[in-house]
């Protein structure tokens, strides 16, 4: 599962899939996409046709076919900009652009985009579709006149304690980021952006050398440990298993009295800041707990 971003936060996946790229390297004469430069992209796709390739870490022939689209691209006089994105270390881009399978290739064309292809290709097919997309992007009449173009939004700053918390998190210092957000909140109880991003850090900081099997079997085990079901539950919702982990805590409140209930209780509200208000689930789940505490 990826967690909802909150500025100044980042997901252990998506930490682990960057630093797997970061090892495999961009194709030679590709741009890497990632939410900062995404915005970049979509101004030059003004005036010049941009393909994006969807790959993965986990799939080398999404990497190769975005290695082999760089080159042909080249050959090709260079006309279009390749992108690549990995999914695993971009995953809210993956699901904007409602990208469900590597590899896959979008084309970005004044600023709008659109799908092109999903699977392999030969060499004589990507040529084709270079083509065709410099053919379309010609006929489409793209370009502006100097001064023409939209200025790019500049996005305000983070809020100095935030940006601490993202600064420690990029270094791999999850307790300085959780006491950088902590002093957030004491400074602000109402910052809601850090309480979302504490949920995220803590969670990160819980799980990170967790032994899945060994957490599951433990929960497994004693269904009065409350210990080990707190900890399923953390897995559940970077799983995805968003329902189970909640229906689970759930169970646990109901079984539960005094001090254990109320850190139950706790952990939920935190996992349901980190899922988010807005979802479906978290509404639902809030409901049962009332029901389960009153």
């Amino acid at each position: 599962m990826t967690v909802p971003p909150v500025r100044g936060a980042v997901d252990l996946a998506a930490l682990a899939a960057q630093a797997r790229r970061s090892e495999q390297g961009t194709p030679q004469g590709a741009v890497e996409i990632t939410e900062q430069s995404l915005n970049d992209l979509a101004q030059r796709s003004l005036t010049t046709p941009v393909l994006m390739v969807f790959v993965s870490s986990a799939s080398p022939a999404s990497n190769d076919l975005a290695q082999r689209l760089a080159t042909l691209s080249a050959e090709e006089g260079g006309d279009v900009v390749i992108g690549v994105c990995d999914v695993d270390a971009q995953p809210a881009i993956a699901q904007a652009l409602q990208i469900n399978a590597v590899p896959s290739v979008v084309a970005l064309l004044g600023g709008r985009p659109a799908p092109v292809f999903q699977g392999s290709a030969d060499d004589q097919q990507l040529r084709s579709v270079v083509q065709q997309i410099v053919q379309v992007a010609r006929e489409a009449g793209l370009g502006a006149a100097d001064g023409d173009a939209p200025q790019e939004p500049v996005e305000a700053p983070l809020p100095p304690l935030h940006q601490e918390a993202y600064d420690a998190i990029e270094r791999d210092d999850l307790p300085a980021a959780i006491a950088a957000y902590e002093k957030a909140i004491k400074e602000n109880p109402r910052d809601a952006e850090a309480k979302a991003g504490l949920a995220q850090v803590r969670l990160m900081h819980r799980t990170r050398d967790a032994d899945p099997q060994a957490v599951r079997s433990a929960a497994a085990a004693s269904d009065s440990d409350v210990a080990a079901q707190l900890a399923v539950a953390d897995l559940d919702v970077l799983g995805g298993a968003v329902e189970d982990a909640f229906a689970r805590l759930i169970d646990v409140v109901r079984a539960t009295a005094g001090d254990e209930r109320d850190a139950v209780r706790e952990r939920l509200v935190e996992l349901f800041d980190i899922v988010g208000a807005e979802d479906p689930r978290v509404a639902a789940a809030r409901r049962a707990l009332a029901a389960a505490l009153y």
